[in-house]
């Protein structure tokens, strides 16, 4: 099994980020419950994905949001294998701009320029990266786990006999 160092750690900064939002706290909220001093700059690239967390600061982390660390790295690992092979998702900018689901109107907007620029008779799909997804879960609002999930429930109708 192959797996992507860079792809891991921006997964696991995505799930601190969205367990500690998750609890209503700020990044200043998580730092006092830590028994250790960590700046608010450290955080912020442990959550960001830009630094690596050792072993220790990551229980220490996951302490203080009340979550055991090996249920942590077992949903990073699930997303990393199970949601974004090799991080990446093929994506329909045709089923895109069909969908209506409000939240997915900056995703929408961009796949509609997309599919206009394409040549002719180019199928209208593209490849997105893990960080390509992630810029476009911030534009929607969402999670990135979130918005794979939206974005792999969008599948054309089975045709009927």
């Amino acid at each position: 099994m192959h797996m992507n160092p860079a792809t891991y750690q921006r997964v696991l900064g995505d799930e601190l980020r969205r367990l500690r939002k998750q609890r209503g706290w700020t990044r200043k909220d998580l730092k006092r419950r830590l028994q250790s001093d960590i700046s608010l700059q450290t955080l912020a690239t442990y959550e960001l994905g830009t630094r690596q967390c050792s072993v220790v600061r990551l229980a220490e982390i996951c302490m203080a949001l009340d979550v055991a660390p090996h249920e942590v790295l077992a949903r990073v690992h699930e997303r990393v294998f199970t949601d974004v092979p090799d991080g990446r998702i093929r994506l329909d900018l045709s089923l895109v701009v069909q969908d209506n689901q409000p939240e997915l109107l900056p995703l929408r907007r961009w796949a509609h320029d997309r599919l206009n620029q394409l040549p002719f008779g180019r199928a209208p799909e593209v490849q997105l990266d893990f960080a390509a997804l992630e810029y476009m879960a911030q534009l929607c609002g969402l999670e990135t786990v979130e918005l794979v999930g939206r974005l792999r429930s969008l599948t054309r109708p089975a045709r009927t006999a």
